[in-house]
């Protein structure tokens, strides 16, 4: 059995459930729109989102579910996919887990008003069955994904981003809507303020490290979907990274800021970087960093008491930082 199917286990009659009511909330009378919200269902990936709701929600109250959980992971999912069509227009990328992306068929400004459209059906999803704990869950999730993408290209410019900044930037940019996943779970099934602030957090420390996770693949030799050294061509700062720069000598900083910045391209100058960075500790460290936010999530998990819901989301955790894609 695959892991996630593993994941899913406890909640799969939920999961399967889950998918038609997805559907009904992106419906519309407009078939161009409904043509183009039918790929996008029929190309989902893992729905780790979902998951963390339905697993949080019945973890917090002994199983218990109701519809507004459904309209919960249905808003996130909603939200999450518009962002996605969004960034694939601003990135101009034609594939997306290998399929062509909305603006790669129907052009950016279709692409646009999709995710208009998305993003308005799930603050109205929320709006109409006055859910507004949840829509202010899911509103600074969005604004912070929007400050944290701001902040990153703000300081790509300049090279210079301290550990502090990088974890602030993966905080807002990729932990947050787990952060908000994990929130939304608890306060769907009435969970008081302080629970769903906690199990905020618990979803915050699982995103942090499942970013980590995905810079260390920068640096990897196998076969995961993107080729090794693209943040570096992309000027993308990591934690390798910034550690290595932050613990090296004045002149292998410079050459290594200059390989960044002006020799981004040169294939056999990337290597030279990738290799420095393994040589002077830079992927131990990041490791160590990863694993240190894994086992703060797992403090929050271990405050609860057992039950499948709980199993899930420890194999979850396990899977976010030993994944191999």
């Amino acid at each position: 059995m695959k892991i996630t199917e593993r994941i899913q286990q406890p909640i799969h009659q939920e999961m399967a459930a889950f998918e038609n009511k997805f559907k009904e909330a992106m419906a519309t009378k407009v078939p161009l729109l409904n043509r183009i919200t039918h790929y996008i269902v029929r190309r989902k990936g893992k729905q780790m989102r979902p998951m963390f709701v339905f697993l949080v929600a019945k973890m917090v109250s002994n199983g218990n579910f109701n519809e507004r959980t459904y309209r919960g992971a249905s808003i996130i999912e909603l939200i999450h996919t518009a962002t996605l069509v969004h960034d694939d227009v601003v990135d101009d990328s034609n594939k997306r887990r290998g399929f062509f992306s909305i603006n790669a068929l129907w052009k950016n400004k279709i692409a646009v008003l999709v995710g208009d459209f998305l993003l308005s059906k799930g603050l109205l999803l929320s709006i109409d069955n006055d859910d507004f704990d949840i829509l202010k869950l899911i509103s600074i999730a969005v604004r912070e994904m929007s400050e944290g993408e701001l902040l990153q290209i703000e300081k790509a410019r300049r090279l210079d981003i301290t550990e502090e900044v990088y974890f602030e930037i993966i905080r807002q940019k990729t932990a947050t809507l787990i952060a908000a996943c994990c929130g939304i779970g608890a306060a769907s099934v009435g969970a008081a303020k302080e629970e769903v602030e906690r199990m905020r957090t618990f979803g915050e420390y699982i995103g942090i490290a499942f970013q980590i996770k995905d810079d260390l693949f920068d640096y990897s030799d196998e076969q995961i979907g993107k080729p090794t050294g693209i943040d570096i061509k992309e000027q993308k700062m990591t934690l390798p990274l910034i550690y290595t720069l932050n613990n090296c000598s004045d002149k292998d900083r410079k050459w290594i800021i200059n390989s960044v910045k002006n020799h981004n391209t040169d294939k056999k100058r990337v290597k030279e970087v990738i290799q420095f960075v393994k040589d002077n500790n830079g992927l131990e460290y990041t490791i160590t960093k990863m694993h240190e936010y894994k086992n703060l999530a797992l403090e929050i998990l271990n405050t609860y008491p057992e039950s499948e819901y709980k199993e899930s989301l420890q194999t979850m955790i396990d899977y976010v930082v030993e994944r191999k894609k």
